[in-house]
């Protein structure tokens, strides 16, 4: 089976778009192909007819603070964005998912747009992103709009993005006073590229209090959401064991896990997640410490 029938390398915006409108369909965007190109391979994606290769775009390899908020293109290899000082610095959790990604070759391909269109509910990048409260920047023949992170999401697999679009970033809020995040994953020990449960955490720290808070644990349905209920339970709290323990009373009402084949039973998923997320948790709080900076605190 063909994989593609035509690929074209392009090197600007305005090429990739006009390419993806111009070309026989099925027409589709691809960097780096980690994901697309095995889904096709094994069949559980049709052969497309033509891919865009937007991974010599300027504008999607970049990344920088602008205006006031950190930028990351969506085609900047999660090697770079997990090694980035600034994604460290700023967005610890997102650059604690990125290294998780895959192992170091594909960490030298795969792109965290391509681990967002591929809308899977657990994908580590995304996770991240979605803790990190990120804003999506897409061009189309109407030009650019600007989308959160999680409305991108309409089940398994299924993404908002339309057809003829292109991710061409995020955008992040630059870290303040007090703020500090964290990720970590669950992996099956037999290698299955899937993770068990992943989570991600954002908080602002005030004194020895909880003053606002993010979090992001996944799979926990069709699409990514965040955690409101434990949130609303954890903001305005002093962070101490009395919390952590509400925080755990409140995990099965939160959660909707299931059982997979590929990842783990229901019951055991909510025994982890306890683990999990206090674990996260306590490692937001501790970066989040007065003087705390980036990854190494």
């Amino acid at each position: 089976m063909s994989t593609w029938t035509n690929y074209l390398v392009v090197g600007s915006l305005s090429e990739a778009l006009a390419a993806l409108s111009e070309a026989p369909k099925p027409a589709r965007p691809v960097a780096g192909g980690t994901d697309l190109l095995l889904e096709i391979q094994q069949g559980r994606q049709d052969p497309v007819h033509t891919l865009v290769d937007v991974s010599r775009i300027p504008e999607l390899l970049e990344l920088e603070i602008r205006d006031d908020r950190l930028f990351i293109g969506a085609a900047v290899p999660v090697r770079i964005v997990a090694e980035s000082p600034l994604v460290r610095e700023h967005a610890g959790a997102l650059a604690e998912a990125a290294a998780l990604i895959g192992g170091p070759q594909v960490r030298n391909s795969a792109t965290l747009g391509g681990n967002v269109a591929h809308a899977l509910p657990a994908a580590d990048g995304m996770i991240g992103l979605a803790a990190m409260d990120a804003t999506a920047e897409i061009a189309g023949g109407d030009g650019v709009r600007r989308e959160a992170i999680l409305s991108l999401f309409r089940g398994p697999g299924k993404s908002a993005l339309n057809d003829g679009e292109i991710l061409v970033g995020f955008t992040l809020p630059l870290r303040g006073s007090g703020e500090a995040s964290a990720f970590s994953r669950i992996m099956r020990p037999q290698g299955v590229a899937l993770p068990i449960l992943n989570a991600a955490v954002w908080m602002r720290r005030d004194g020895e209090g909880i003053q606002d808070i993010r979090i992001v644990v996944g799979p926990s349905g069709p699409v990514p959401v965040r955690a409101t209920e434990i949130e609303r339970l954890t903001v305005g709290r002093r962070f101490d064991e009395t919390l952590r323990s509400t925080v755990c009373s409140a995990i099965r009402s939160s959660f909707h896990f299931r059982t997979s084949a590929l990842r783990a039973g229901a019951e055991y998923r909510f025994e982890l997640c306890e683990v999990l997320l206090d674990d996260v948790l306590g490692a937001a709080f501790a970066r989040a410490a007065i003087g705390a900076r980036g990854l190494a605190s």
